[in-house]
This record gives C-alpha cells, structure tokens and sequence, in this order.
C-alpha cells in the first residue's frame, strides 16, 4: 500500500501537476481566478527558471569524487536501478532514462580495477508493470560491456530505495564483505540513499553520477529564458524531498 499511496502522491505534487491545478482550480473557484491564474503563472516561471533550480540542485546534490581518489579497491559497488525502462519495445536491447552514468560509471570503475564486483539492486519500480526486472536489463548491459558473469551480483525484489538497502545487506553478508563497499547512484538520490544504507548499518563510500550541478553563469539564457528541463529538474527534486519525509515517517531512515 506505501508503494502505491507514494507513487500516486508524486504524481500530484510534480510541478507541471501544481500549476495545472491552479489553473483548473481558476475555472472552478470564480472569486479566486485571478489570483489562482497569477499563481499558475509564477509557478510557472519559477519552475522553469534555470536559475532557480540550478541553486536548489547545488545545495542538495551529494558532490561527486575523482576515481583516481580511490586508491584501495572495494570488493563490491553497489548500484541502484532506476535508470531504465524495461517494458520499452523492442526488447531486445536495453532502453536508458536519465541516470545511465550509474551503471556506465560502475562498468568504468570495474574495468579501472577500483571495484571487484557489481551488485546490481532493483526490481520493478512500475506500478503497472511489475514483473518487468530492472536490474537484468543492467546486467545484460555489464555482460555486453565485458563485465564477467562472476562478477556480477544481482538483487531483483526490491521496488524502493528502502528495499535496496534491506536485501543488498543480506547480498554483502552472504558475500562475507566486511569492509566498506562503493554505493553508486545519481547524486540528486544519493542523499536517500545514504540514510537507507546507513539505516541498516551497511558500510559505504558514496560515488555520485549524474551530477546537474554546475558553475552557474549570469547570462540572459540562465537568468530569463524559460527552460523545460527546469521543469523536469525541479521533479526530480521533489520526489526526493518527498521520500524523505516518508521514509522518515515510515521509519526507513
């Protein structure tokens, strides 16, 4: 029922969804119209401001670290599903979203020998497709990217960011790893991540892809100049923020 109940919730508090609303909420509540119309237009602008969601992103992104850094290899890197879209068709290939660099940083890391193996944890995180395995479809991409079958871990159950964490520390004990291991994820989700893992007394480095943050430069295309992909930013951020407050309530983290 949580997996459900967070799902639809995301879906009503996207910032696309917010202004809709108040523009809806315009034809509906007469009194209101222009107020609620002024609203939808300054939510409007604020969301697709790239100025805006370029400080949000700054302040909450997890930095990233240089693999050079890593001197000592770790046994296992532990990467988090969310990055593909299994029911794409045709299947016989795999289809990347947003967050690739998770997987291709972690094949990266492998082959640089900074990692030993790749455990791969997610399930289906679709409410509608939810015999669709995430993390075959990243397995097929390491075999493909010369990773060895021996070297791959797979963790196929878990549907949240909760769950990766339960059923990757019973992959770790099995594997008898003491030490800490690398979790690799998107560095907007990496701060989740790290209250999840850090939950359930796992032992980790965090190695964040992905990262939007960027030197931010005062120009008219940065300042003025609408930008969907602020829009879209600015949903990313929100589903975390709202994880957060779940988890924290359910008691995940």
């Amino acid at each position: 029922m949580f997996f459900i109940f967070s799902k639809l919730l995301t879906v009503l508090i996207m910032p696309m969804s917010l202004i809709i609303i108040a523009f809806l909420l315009s034809f509906l509540i007469k009194k209101r119209r222009k107020q609620l119309q002024i609203l939808a237009i300054a939510l409007l602008f604020f969301f697709s401001n790239p100025f805006f969601i370029s400080l949000a992103m700054k302040w909450w992104e997890v930095a990233p670290i240089a693999i050079q850094s890593i001197t000592k290899p770790y046994k296992i890197g532990v990467v988090l599903c969310g990055v593909t879209n299994p029911h794409q068709k045709p299947d016989d290939r795999v289809h990347f979203n947003a967050g690739a660099d998770r997987i291709i940083h972690a094949v990266q890391l492998y082959k640089l020998g900074k990692i030993k193996k790749i455990l791969i944890t997610g399930g289906s995180g679709s409410l509608l497709y939810p015999e669709d395995s995430e993390s075959q479809d990243l397995y097929d991409f390491c075999i493909i990217a010369g990773v060895r079958k021996k070297d791959i871990l797979i963790e196929n159950q878990s549907r949240n960011t909760h769950e990766n964490a339960l059923y990757s520390k019973q992959i770790i004990e099995k594997e008898k790893v003491k030490e800490k291991i690398l979790l690799i994820t998107s560095a907007s989700h990496m701060r989740r991540s790290i209250a999840c893992f850090s939950k359930e007394k796992i032992k980790f480095d965090p190695f964040t892809t992905d990262n939007s943050s960027v030197e931010f430069e005062f120009t008219p295309d940065s300042l003025i100049i609408p930008n969907d992909g602020s829009i879209g930013a600015w949903g990313t951020l929100f589903k975390e923020w709202l994880g957060m407050v779940a988890y924290k309530l359910m008691g995940y983290i």
